[in-house]
């Protein structure tokens, strides 16, 4: 990935414990309780930090584990707010709450820029690139009160006009015919050992797939739900736009192959 001036990494330490305020939950197979928006999670400690962290997953609260802000906590805590607290100020709770889903989706924007910046096929597209994360990194600054009302929906379709050109000319460069599966209903789908190669897989449905031993090299895996998608010894070398809370969600093994600066989860 190329340089950029957001820390996109997560730091919970450095942050307010924000995404277990200004989040709600329904109880579901994700999270154990119902929670409104703006109310702490019964779990949040007064550091901010999570009384069961260690025992999330054992004690139904799956949702958290699969969660990333991109660093948009810190970013808020520590940047926007200048390390006060909602707690130290209570009148600023209710603009942070609104504040933080929209600078997380900003964040999450970047990091796929910068994403698309690293990768070499791409190259026609980046200076339109470059010029959209400067423009996306400098709307991340601006005051909370315009942070809060900013149309992302719109930087949204602005940024996703270019991802899709970058996964064009990416998969371009395979021969052969690549699979067209963009926003497909794959729940539970038996794709054991499939050539999937190339595939265009955005905003697949891949829910409980069993996708074991299946060649997903150079795949455009944007915003597709691997929720609990079998992924043991399936060869992900090269697939792009795949994050890490989506790795997260899956099941692999050992064998999993996975793209550079992604790490295998810990319940693999």
């Amino acid at each position: 990935m190329t340089e950029t001036r957001l820390n996109l990494l997560a730091d919970c330490s450095s942050c307010f414990g924000l995404c277990c305020v200004a989040l709600p939950f329904a109880r579901s197979a994700d999270f154990a309780i119902d929670k409104e928006a703006g109310r702490p999670c019964r779990n949040l400690r007064q550091d901010f930090g999570c009384g069961i962290h260690q025992d999330l997953r054992t004690r139904g609260f799956t949702g958290c584990t699969v969660y990333d802000c991109f660093g948009a906590g810190q970013h808020l805590s520590q940047g926007t707010f200048q390390g006060v607290s909602w707690r130290e100020d209570p009148k600023s709770g209710a603009l942070m709450f609104r504040a933080f889903p929209v600078l997380r989706q900003l964040h999450e924007l970047v990091r796929y820029l910068d994403e698309a910046l690293g990768l070499a096929a791409a190259a026609p597209v980046h200076p339109e690139l470059r010029a959209l994360l400067t423009e996306t990194e400098e709307l991340t600054e601006l005051p909370v009160e315009q942070l809060a009302e900013l149309d992302v929906p719109a930087q949204r379709a602005k940024v996703n006009v270019l991802l899709l050109r970058t996964s064009e000319l990416v998969r371009a460069q395979l021969p052969g015919r690549k699979r067209d599966r963009r926003g497909a209903d794959l729940i539970g789908a038996k794709l054991r050992g499939a050539e999937l190669r190339g595939a265009d897989l955005r905003g697949a449905y891949l829910i409980a797939a069993d996708l074991t031993g299946a060649d997903l090299r150079q795949a455009d895996l944007i915003g597709a739900d691997l929720r609990d998608a079998r992924l043991a010894g399936a060869d992900l070398t090269g697939a792009f736009f795949l994050t890490q809370s989506q790795l997260n969600a899956a099941k692999g093994d050992g064998a999993t192959r996975l793209p550079d600066g992604l790490v295998r989860p810990a319940h693999w």
